[in-house]
């Protein structure tokens, strides 16, 4: 009798916890008994393990053993702090923090020394750990969406890293470290307080979308104008009035740009001087023609 009713009682669990609110799948999997790598994705490229939307605020002691994971996926979630034990998972090549409450990254960090991708937008951070520049594997990293004003000047030591998101963060200049990175091709500075554009862009000379909208900038640097790799240049919403003679050597620019993904020249929404507004309207040609007689007769 007594061994029935206890199989009544399960099973009458059972249908409240299928009826109940869905339980996060590591819950799910321990209530079940299961073993926590009964989580992990076997892929081709990588062995993945994706707690989104989870409803997280602290990370499960139990993900800290699954060393075999290279690609962890804890975004959108209510995550306030990732704990040194991060450190633990040093196969990790891809990382997916983005949507949280962190307002810092563990030093650990540094320990991931097979990191390739890290997205950390949508957070919270103020700075970013100096630990982060021994990932010298790094090739994609993503900041956007914090309240980040400075980078360490170790980050001079990325030199794989391809591309790079700091936009609508806090930057007045572009961080001098960044300028070391000759192997990025895309940089997005946009939503920032920027001001100007050094001289030192240059350097960036594998740069093939640079991106500057939404900031207070009042003129584009003339060094801008010898990457010859550029093939998006957006500077919409600035203050920018004038345009430096040599852009006509940007041969990679297409097109005068207006949609937001198109490649080519975005310039619009800025107090250009006459006659620069009606020779914009013309198109990237006309724009290059006059740049180049203006230079002529100077």
């Amino acid at each position: 009798m007594g061994t029935e009713h206890s199989k009544n009682e399960e099973r009458r669990r059972m249908v409240f916890l299928r009826k109940g609110p869905k339980l996060p799948a590591w819950e799910d999997a321990l209530l079940a008994g299961r073993e926590p790598k009964s989580l992990l994705k076997r892929g081709l490229r990588y062995v993945s393990l994706s707690l989104i939307m989870k409803g997280m605020t602290s990370t499960p002691d139990f993900l800290w053993g699954l060393h075999e994971v290279q690609k962890l996926n804890l975004s959108r979630n209510q995550l306030v702090v990732i704990p040194p034990s991060l450190g633990k998972l040093d196969r990790l090549v891809v990382l997916n923090l983005g949507g949280n409450c962190l307002k810092c990254l563990p030093k650990e960090i540094g320990l991931l020394r097979n990191l390739k991708v890290l997205f950390v937008n949508m957070n919270c951070l103020k700075e970013v750990p100096a630990e982060l520049s021994l990932c010298r594997k790094l090739e994609v990293l993503s900041l956007s969406h914090n309240c980040i004003s400075q980078l360490p000047l170790s980050f001079t030591d990325l030199t794989s890293l391809r591309k790079l998101n700091l936009s609508n963060n806090r930057f007045v200049q572009i961080p001098l470290c960044i300028f070391a990175l000759r192997s990025l091709d895309f940089l997005h500075l946009g939503s920032n307080k920027l001001e100007n554009i050094a001289e030192s862009i240059q350097y960036l000379v594998n740069l093939q979308i640079f991106i500057v909208e939404n900031n207070n900038i009042r003129s584009l640097p003339r060094s801008l104008c010898y990457i010859s790799t550029l093939e998006l240049l957006n500077a919409d919403y600035n203050a920018i009035q004038t345009l430096p003679d040599d852009l006509y050597l940007l041969r990679r620019l297409r097109r005068i740009a207006w949609n937001p993904m198109d490649k080519g020249l975005h310039i619009a929404h800025n107090p250009l001087s006459r006659p620069l507004p009606e020779v914009v309207e013309g198109g990237l040609d006309v724009l290059f023609n006059y740049l180049r007689d203006k230079k002529e007769h100077n």
